[in-house]
């Protein structure tokens, strides 16, 4: 290994433990108590360490984010091989939920905890985000070239879907399920969901 190569392998590992850090301070304090500080202290680093890999706290929740998305979009791919897209459309479902179950810590940073969208780094293109739902409208298209969801907005529907699936999954975040305590979490969701896409189908 050459001594390129060895220093950008550190500073990957500098990063992602800086990102790993992050999110376990903005998960227990919140994004609005969180500051480099916190972070600093949790890997043992002077704030001015985390300067050299980001711009401001904002940057690490974005690549929080955009690590999330990444996972999730991995997730999806191998996906791709599904011809009718109704059942492609089905197994993302599936996907999306058991993302949520097995990656909760960083579902809930993706989708639950509350933190501000208005900093200049919100204004840059949130590429894998984008890409993910671009994913789900690209399905839904085809859905619709085989004659489903006739005469809807691929833009309301795709909101429709989304929120119904992330429902679920915030319900399983907070930890509310005990109202169904005689079943396991995850059928409980795997047949809400199925249940859904039944109804959906028919839309």
């Amino acid at each position: 290994m050459n001594v390129a190569v060895r220093k950008h392998k550190v500073k990957q590992e500098m990063r992602q433990l800086i990102l790993d850090a992050a999110k376990t301070i903005f998960l227990e304090k919140g994004f609005h108590r969180t500051s480099l500080r916190n972070i600093a202290e949790q890997i043992d680093y002077s704030p001015g360490t985390i300067y050299l890999h980001f711009k401001d706290k904002d940057d690490i929740f974005h690549a929080l984010h955009e690590e999330g998305f990444r996972k999730l979009l991995a997730d999806f791919a191998p996906l791709s091989h599904v011809e009718d897209p109704m059942q492609r459309l089905i197994a993302m479902g599936h996907v999306y939920m058991d993302f949520a179950l097995q990656n909760k810590d960083l579902y809930g940073l993706m989708f639950i905890l509350d933190a501000p969208l208005k900093s200049d780094i919100n204004k840059e293109k949130w590429e894998m985000g984008e890409r993910t739902l671009d994913t789900l409208k690209q399905v839904l298209c085809e859905c619709q070239y085989l004659g489903y969801f006739k005469d809807k907005d691929v833009d309301f529907l795709s909101f429709m879907i989304w929120s119904a699936m992330h429902g679920m999954c915030a319900i399983f975040y907070s930890g509310r399920f005990q109202a169904y305590d005689q079943i396991d979490n995850a059928t409980l969701m795997k047949k809400g969901m199925e249940y859904f896409m039944s109804m959906i189908r028919k839309y």
